[in-house]
């Protein structure tokens, strides 16, 4: 661990973040960075943390250069990646996509403030054309898994039925159930960042070949430095884990 926005590179030695097998064997171009924050001291959305959304803006819609956000080679992977397991894109699409599409509909202002870690991951996010999420460590119980749903999925943390996740989607799921439904589209409330937040994970996900290595590591570590500048964590620690 590292001080600080000192986030260090390593492995997790206790591995609380998983890919499964299955995940990787259909889908090997997968690449993940976890990003742990803890002894944070989150607070309300700032004049610091909304300059960094509309920077974020600012940078996507260079990024897109007139494209449209599905036409993005980050973005279309991840439309691809959703097809083969079922999801529709147009109709669920990736966080990052939902994120940038808000953004060229209404304008630089239009990702509201969450709360100072929501908007530092947001912001990034939007920066890199990338899916972030961020997760209360303390509220996992066990490993947090990407894997496919099974049936099994099916009554566990779902409001209605129709929230339910489908047998063969990609699910982040720790031994209570489901904390992010269709791998990055929409996160569950049991594991969501709050002001009372005092230990966070952060996932950055990634295809190759359209996102190297290299770049992956660059939004995590600007993650890290936003986290650093804003909820002053006594560790981060910066985990590679596919």
């Amino acid at each position: 661990m590292a001080d600080g926005g000192a986030a260090s590179l390593t492995q997790d030695p206790a591995a609380r973040i998983r890919v499964s097998d299955e995940v990787l064997e259909r889908f090997p171009t997968f690449r993940l960075r976890v990003l742990y924050a803890f002894g944070i001291r989150n607070r309300p959305s700032d004049a610091t943390s909304r300059a960094w959304l509309r920077e974020g803006a600012s940078r996507g819609l260079a990024a897109l250069g007139g494209m449209r956000p599905g036409e993005h080679p980050h973005v279309k992977l991840w439309r691809d990646a959703y097809s083969a397991f079922g999801a529709k894109p147009s109709a669920y699409p990736c966080s990052a996509e939902a994120l940038i599409q808000r953004v060229v509909k209404g304008g630089a202002d239009a990702v509201p403030g969450i709360n100072c870690l929501v908007d530092a991951y947001n912001a990034v996010s939007l920066a890199h054309l990338l899916p972030i999420g961020g997760e209360d460590l303390d509220r996992l119980v066990g490993p947090c898994v990407l894997r496919l749903a099974t049936s099994r999925d099916a009554d566990v943390d779902a409001a209605t039925e129709a929230d339910a996740p489908k047998p063969g989607e990609v699910i982040w799921a720790d031994d209570v159930g489901w904390t992010c439904r269709r791998w990055n589209w929409r996160q569950g409330p049991r594991t969501r960042l709050t002001e009372s937040t005092r230990n966070a994970y952060f996932i950055i996900e990634g295809m190759a070949p359209a996102l190297t290595e290299t770049g992956l590591d660059e939004a995590t570590r600007e993650l890290a430095e936003r986290i650093a500048a804003t909820v002053s964590p006594q560790h981060q620690q910066m985990v590679r884990v596919v």
